[in-house]
């Protein structure tokens, strides 16, 4: 559609605007040297606060007050040629070349048309009419810019910030800036040949010196947010949420649409982590695939990638990159001088990341690897903290913990009812008189498994102290509970426990039959405080169970 455009509109619209207004005498050596000078802007532009800046508005501006709408629509037509090159536009998008020479046009059109129309002559050297004319028609260029520009946005449905943005500032504050170099230009130029070479020369090295700064700007800019992003990984205490956080701000900092992790397991690859255009996906592909993939590009070589169109990429490998991915970066994830993983991030576009990045996101990497090993170990030293050494259960301080915040959680009415078990091994000491202290701990490990499996999806289960078990049971009522701890009792009953018996001559495997007593106790009927539903708890099961003849269950009664 854009090429038909182009071709309904520019051919003949050239034509059309050269029987508007011919051109008059023409001073080729100076309009030669404008033509290079607009040529040589437009492939260096720089970028300020994000926003690219073409800084060829007070070169067009000269050559329309001198020469005209034709010539300079012209002129607007060979920079789409330094555009294209900057924008490293291909054969395959070719098309946004097009568009371009079709939007200068327009603008060109617009704006240089109607400025005639309103009275300007082209060549006059009254400055009334040069400001006031000259003014109007970079208002009318940028404006018209601006309109065509957000129209085609809207149509083919890609992101912009609407019509009045942080870039629509910046253009306008070029216009201001540039203006004055544009009236002096055409000024100058009436009584210095050389004005070309007076102005655009000192122009160009600032443009250029500016453009130096911006870039090392971005780079110092990519670095303290890399920095920022390390200290929030850093202070991520999990691996979820260290993972959720390092996509996310990767996506944030640079034009991501696809993001990947791969770990390296046994020295094979697979996936950790997979996003879509912000979504989660699962992939499954072998390690083999993986191999044939970018992401097995860098496991062998073991040295980051970039790849800025597809046609680059597709060469070398195939894989899980989907069909409309072009640029691609791909980085190890390594730790003490060891690819522990791989980050392979794709946009959509072509050309969209530089170079410097690959730096920038190795040392991301790095800060995401620290991340994870340190949250793996805070999590070691978390469970070693809340959890038994032996039965490898939650301890009493955990429980203490997780019941205040069961208590909280029914008085604020997030819970109905809240109830726990008290439970011990009846008997025990004989056990371990009988078999060893050693077999009295296989006995624990053993009740601990099969609590575990019993109870799992009811409660939160932990090892007390000695022989003694607790179930927290959130929105479990007395009567519930009671069966619970019935099926319990019978299941433990009815389960033999296999012990190394240490105290024969000869140590064997036995198997060992074992009864619970358990007490029950519930809140708010029972009390409405967190250590006082264990205190119940354990009086009905001394009470209630032991003092009862034992291997039963009783409830706490006021």
């Amino acid at each position: 559609m854009i090429w038909a455009i182009w071709v309904i509109f520019v051919p003949f619209g050239i034509y059309l605007l050269y029987q508007f207004q011919a051109p008059g005498e023409i001073n080729w050596p100076i309009l030669v040297g404008y033509t290079v000078l607009s040529i040589l802007t437009t492939y260096f532009p720089f970028k300020v606060a994000g926003t690219t800046i073409f800084l060829v508005q007070w070169i067009n501006l000269a050559i329309f007050l001198k020469y005209g709408v034709f010539v300079e629509a012209i002129v607007m037509q060979l920079a789409v040629i330094p555009l294209a090159l900057q924008l490293k536009i291909g054969f395959s998008d070719f098309f946004r070349a097009i568009f371009n020479s079709f939007m200068f046009f327009m603008v060109s059109v617009i704006s240089g048309v109607s400025v005639i129309l309103m009275g300007y002559q082209v060549g006059s050297l009254e400055l009334k009419d040069i400001i006031l004319f000259g003014f109007i028609y970079q208002i009318i260029n940028m404006f018209t810019n601006h309109v065509i520009l957000y129209t085609y946005l809207k149509l083919t449905k890609q992101e912009n910030e609407g019509f009045f943005g942080s870039h629509t500032f910046w253009d306008y504050a070029g216009i201001i800036v540039t203006f004055p170099f544009g009236i002096t230009l055409y000024l100058l130029n009436e009584y210095v040949s050389t004005a070309f070479l007076l102005l655009g020369v000192p122009f160009l090295i600032i443009t250029f010196l500016i453009r130096l700064y911006s870039n090392s700007e971005r780079v110092n800019e990519d670095l303290n947010q890399a920095t920022e992003i390390g200290h929030e990984l850093a202070d991520r205490l999990t691996g979820v949420e260290i993972i959720d956080l390092f996509l996310t701000k990767i996506s944030k900092m640079l034009p991501v649409d696809y993001s990947y992790i791969l770990d390296i397991k046994n020295g094979k690859l697979v996936f950790l982590k997979s996003m879509e255009k912000d979504v989660d996906v699962e992939i499954d592909l072998s390690h083999e695939d993986l191999l044939k993939s970018i992401a097995g590009i860098v496991y062998k070589k073991e040295k980051s990638i970039l790849f800025n169109k597809q046609s680059d990429w597709r060469k070398v490998s195939s894989g899980f990159l989907p069909e409309d991915a072009e640029s691609v970066i791909s980085v190890p994830i390594s730790r003490n001088q060891t690819m522990e993983g791989i980050l392979v991030i794709a946009s959509r576009k072509k050309y969209a990341f530089e170079s410097y990045q690959l730096q920038i996101l190795s040392l991301l990497c790095s800060y995401f690897a620290v991340s994870l090993e340190k949250a793996r170990f805070v999590q070691e030293a978390v469970s070693k903290s809340e959890r038994c050494g032996l039965t490898k259960l939650y301890n009493y301080r955990y429980l203490e913990q997780q019941l205040e915040i069961n208590m909280n959680d029914l008085l604020n009415g997030e819970l109905r009812q809240l109830s726990l078990l008290m439970m011990d091994i009846d008997h025990f000491k004989a056990i371990n008189d009988a078999y060893g202290h050693q077999s009295g701990n296989d006995i624990l490990f053993g009740l601990a498994r099969l609590l575990e499996r019993e109870v799992e999806d009811c409660g939160i289960l932990a090892r007390y102290g000695g022989e003694e078990f607790v179930v927290i049971l959130p929105n479990y009522s007395k009567e519930q509970s009671l069966i619970l701890a019935e099926e319990l009792r019978t299941k433990i009953e009815s389960t033999p426990f296999e012990i190394r018996a240490e105290l024969e001559d000869k140590p064997q495997l036995t198997l060992v039959h074992i009864t619970t007593s358990i007490g029950v106790s519930t809140a708010p009927e029972d009390c409405d405080e967190a250590m006082a539903l264990i205190r119940n708890a354990d009086r009905a099961l001394y009470i209630g169970a032991k003092r009862e003849g034992r291997n039963r269950v009783a409830e706490y009664v006021k």
